[in-house]
């Protein structure tokens, strides 16, 4: 076994675009009674991140070379994985391996980086060992864990979504610490005998993908602080009792020199005090929020493994309409984005990282420069690692963190794009 390498309104969606508990009112107390302080406000925080990238990579130009001698007879274009996607190579897992350990060896990696007992356990992935049991109970097994599991499947934002899951159920006070591991195994339903160069297009998306792990651990804490930058508390937008937030006021830089003609300007200057630090910027899952245009799930498949197709009669492979895929994701935007973040006080160029699921580069560089994102403020890993799934943002997360993109107290926003088609965008403060 491979050592993991160790290293951080819309109708029809759903929203948590801010959170609090709900205000709890007391009466004045008698004589013989006494006041209970409220409990103080969970939140989640993301402890540790950890990815799995196999050794073993296979090149856009072996890939191709191995299309034509297999297909001889369609002759298929040359340099179209780089020229479309600009995938330059992918991860394949070692022999032997499946999807379960590909998590594992993240899962590994992020338990060592944060040690602690672990109370549920999260497998997201858009892959699986197998339909039952859930993968996750393989996973649970394999690192020797003993608490409750479950799956959560949503593609590419499976990950996004076990978050989402996770901080809910930290919130409520159910678990204090979640593990959330996700392994991708696409290599095994890429097409390599092709009918025709029709067929060759709708499995196309299979040559650009990894095989890769990735685990998050996130942990409650028991935090009243206020975010730093606005002063708010964290509040719920959906109802009509929702509160009214108003930023704090910014503390100048320096003190304003008094002018007019009652000033002496032989005069010592009134003396100051100084201004108050802001309190430190408290760590958590601020708010998320989802969408789902559902119209559009039969664009890109993977249609075998359930009632459809039980038996995989002729075979398990991706069939996807790309060009459909990405006008569908044109035609509904990333909105959402600025509205998480606005909902919670903020705006875009307030982020000091953004990671966006990587399918391809072009249409990568299109989405940053629609959300107004500093290019600085990304990383870029479809070229290296081709599409990662539901592990791109870990790994994106965890580039940040190695290269000093973003440390202790950055505000960074998470943004999932995936088949069905959904999209997601959530802001954590690290």
């Amino acid at each position: 076994m491979t050592t993991p390498r160790a290293l951080g309104h819309d109708p029809v969606g759903s929203q948590r675009p801010v959170r609090a508990l709900a205000p709890v009112s007391v009466s004045a107390p008698s004589p013989a009674s006494s006041t209970v302080p409220a409990p103080a406000p969970l939140r989640s925080r993301i402890a540790a991140v950890a990815t799995y990238l196999p050794d073993t990579t296979r090149s856009a130009d072996e890939t191709e070379e191995l299309l034509s001698r297999l297909n001889p007879e369609l002759r298929l274009p040359t340099g179209l994985v780089r020229r479309l996607t600009g995938v330059e190579r992918v991860h394949l897992r070692p022999d032997g391996w499946q999807t379960s350990d590909l998590a594992v060896a993240a899962a590994r990696t992020a338990l060592e980086r944060s040690p602690g007992p672990i109370d549920l356990l999260l497998f997201a992935s858009a892959s699986q060992d197998m339909i039952e049991p859930a993968t996750s109970h393989i996973v649970s097994a394999k690192l020797g864990l003993d608490c409750p599991v479950m799956d959560v499947k949503n593609a590419c934002n499976s990950v996004l979504n076990a978050l989402q899951v996770g901080d809910a159920l930290i919130m409520s006070g159910q678990y204090r610490r979640v593990l959330i591991a996700s392994g991708e195994q696409p290599s095994h339903a890429v097409r390599w005998q092709l009918a025709d160069q029709a067929q060759f297009l709708r499995s196309f998306a299979g040559y650009t993908m990894s095989d890769a792990g990735a685990a998050l651990i996130l942990e409650r804490t028991d935090d009243t602080t206020p975010d730093a930058t606005t002063n708010r508390s964290r509040t719920d937008d959906s109802g009509p009792d929702a509160a009214t937030r108003a930023p704090a006021p910014t503390v100048p830089l320096a003190r304003p020199r008094v002018t007019g003609a009652a000033h002496d300007p032989a005069s010592p200057e009134p003396e100051s005090k100084p201004e108050p630090h802001p309190a430190p910027p408290a760590a958590g899952i601020l708010g998320s929020r989802f969408v789902a245009h559902s119209t559009h799930w039969n664009v890109g498949t993977l249609p075998t493994g359930g009632s459809v197709n039980p038996h995989a009669e002729g075979g398990s492979y991706f069939d996807m309409d790309g060009a459909a895929l990405q006008q569908a994701f044109s035609e509904v935007g990333v909105g959402l984005v600025e509205q998480t973040v606005a909902d919670l006080g903020y705006a875009v160029p307030d982020l000091d990282f953004v990671a966006v699921h990587q399918v391809a580069l072009r249409y990568h560089e299109t989405i940053v420069r629609v959300l107004g994102v500093d290019p600085g403020r990304t990383v870029v890993t479809i070229a290296d690692h081709g599409n990662l799934a539901s592990v791109s943002l870990p790994r994106q997360l965890e580039l940040a963190l190695e290269r000093g993109i973003v440390g202790p107290g950055s505000l960074i926003a998470m943004v999932g794009l995936a088949g069905g088609i959904s999209l997601g965008a959530m802001v954590v403060r690290l």
